[in-house]
């Protein structure tokens, strides 16, 4: 077994099998989760071959027998792997992802955003970068920081320092809509 996720998340299957079996209450809330935003998941196992090998399986209410993992969508997957991540019970004090938005629903993508802030919020450091309208509207305005090129250097922007982008979001704006509207210098998202 493992008890964190590799950093390319490749050993999920060994993780949900220890979460299993050594935190069963995060492995049965990261269950419940996961069957609330993935239609017909109704249990996930991680079942070891008689080769040593762990493989998961899903079982849908529709179906008789379950799913092996390859079967499975990549969004399915992705989404599963994070709430293994974020729901880890000795947290990473940084975590770094990229593009979370890709394989995955955009009606999804506010809810992680806020699994991603109660992480934050818990302690550990949270670094996403996104080229997702979606992600972005879920997030605050101290939240979001936005990197331009200029003369061979990289500037990092942050939205709370914009006036701008600080009375938009007072008004009740979104920052995903306000990136689509150009109100980001440096960071057109076209």
């Amino acid at each position: 077994y493992a008890e964190h996720l590799s950093r390319e998340g490749e050993n999920l299957s060994l993780v949900l099998q220890y979460l299993y079996t050594n935190h069963r209450d995060v492995f049965d809330r990261i269950l419940h989760t996961l069957s609330q935003r993935i239609p017909g998941v109704s249990s996930v196992e991680a079942k070891t071959t008689e080769e040593g090998r762990v493989l998961l399986k899903f079982k849908d209410g529709a179906f008789e027998d379950p799913f092996l993992a390859r079967y499975v969508s990549d969004g399915t997957i992705k989404m599963l792997t994070y709430l293994v991540l974020l729901n880890d019970p000795e947290p990473h004090p940084l975590l770094c992802v990229e593009e979370p938005e890709n394989q995955l629903y955009p009606s999804l993508l506010e809810e992680l955003a806020e699994e991603f802030r109660a992480y934050a919020q818990k302690g550990g450091q949270v670094l996403v970068s996104t080229h997702s309208p979606d992600f972005l509207n879920a997030a605050e305005l101290n939240e979001v920081f936005w990197l331009v090129k200029k003369d061979g250097y990289t500037q990092i922007k942050r939205a709370s320092d914009d006036p701008q982008l600080q009375a938009y979001m007072r008004d009740g704006d979104k920052m995903g809509y306000l990136w689509k509207q150009g109100f980001f210098p440096g960071a057109d998202p076209v």
